[in-house]
């Protein structure tokens, strides 16, 4: 089968096409034939090196990528909720050895699901990492939820535009930030304010806060934490919070964590629902065929993508 390999850590040159044999299917393993690959900024990370690559060094050969949508080629002995021909999409493996840049991937039963009717496989390997992420940052967190004003930062992106979407379908006041070319980008997906980070800092203008998705790292945590409201949650996501910071946070009674989100087949059949109905949508902003994968990882790179970013395999 085709195959995309991490050489070593680096620039795009590291990403080799080669042929790899198709993947043992285990017990509890679904082999998917798949159709669509979703990129995200972890992928760039950790080809370079960083991201989750340190989990992945000691493997031969290391084939990157999670987020895959597709068609069920063989189920394990052991499986008994899916069946050849079925489709499905999923995030594998993640933060382990996903192994998604191929033709095949062998993928745990409960790391995958149904994907809907109405949504296609570009859309569907689009919708695994970036609103599973969203959907386990703001589990068990009821300062999401009717009157409570949460604070998304980089809600044009691949996480944030479907932070914005959720947020909204639990009821909260959602307010957004991203460049002034993506405001009405941002407003359409349901968020009842925009903000400029560029016009003017986010924490003039925001007001009180009671939950905070930061997608962009830096001071923004610091920033944000002086308009959180006691009883609050700030959720990093692209970096782990300072002893400082953590300690800035309790001592104004907020609950700042970082968090890194884990495959689950029943968090993501929760997605798809939502998917299927039509509360949830999939922006794609650009396919590239599997010949042009360095070309997809240099878009991401960029930081300035709306939506996803998919690969057609």
């Amino acid at each position: 089968m085709k195959a995309i390999i991490l050489q070593a850590p680096g620039g795009i040159e590291q990403l080799q096409y080669t042929e790899l044999p198709q993947p043992a299917v285990g017990e509890n393993d679904v082999l998917v034939q798949v159709k669509a690959i979703s990129l995200n900024p972890v992928d760039v990370k950790t080809r370079a090196g960083k991201g989750v690559y340190g989990r992945l060094k000691e493997l031969t050969p290391i084939v990157i990528g999670w987020d895959i949508a597709g068609i069920v080629a063989a189920v394990g002995a052991g499986v008994i909720t899916f069946r050849p021909g079925d489709v499905v999409f999923g995030m594998v493996n993640f933060p382990g050895h996903g192994q998604a840049y191929a033709e095949y991937v062998a993928a745990p039963a409960n790391h995958l699901a149904h994907k809907p009717a109405n949504i296609s496989f570009e859309e569907a390997a689009a919708a695994t990492l970036a609103p599973l992420t969203v959907w386990q940052a703001m589990a068990n967190h009821p300062q999401v939820g009717p009157g409570k004003r949460v604070l998304i930062h980089a809600a044009a992106g691949g996480v944030g535009h479907f932070a914005v979407q959720l947020a909204k379908h639990r009821g909260a006041y959602v307010i957004g930030t991203s460049s002034a070319a993506n405001k009405d980008f941002v407003l359409g997906l349901g968020a009842n304010e925009h903000i400029d980070y560029r016009a003017q800092p986010f924490e003039q203008v925001a007001g009180p806060v009671d939950f905070v998705l930061d997608t962009v790292g830096g001071d923004n945590i610091d920033r944000s934490l002086t308009i959180a409201n006691r009883g609050g949650a700030i959720i990093s996501i692209p970096s782990g919070l300072s002893e400082a910071v953590v300690q800035k946070a309790k001592d104004k009674g907020v609950d700042g964590s970082f968090m890194l989100v884990q495959s689950n087949g029943v968090d993501l059949e929760a997605i798809a629902a939502l998917l299927a109905n039509g509360t949830l949508k999939a922006h794609v902003s650009q396919v590239f065929p599997f010949s042009e994968i360095g070309a997809a990882h240099l878009q991401v790179e960029t930081g300035r993508t709306v939506g996803k970013i998919v690969i057609q395999v």
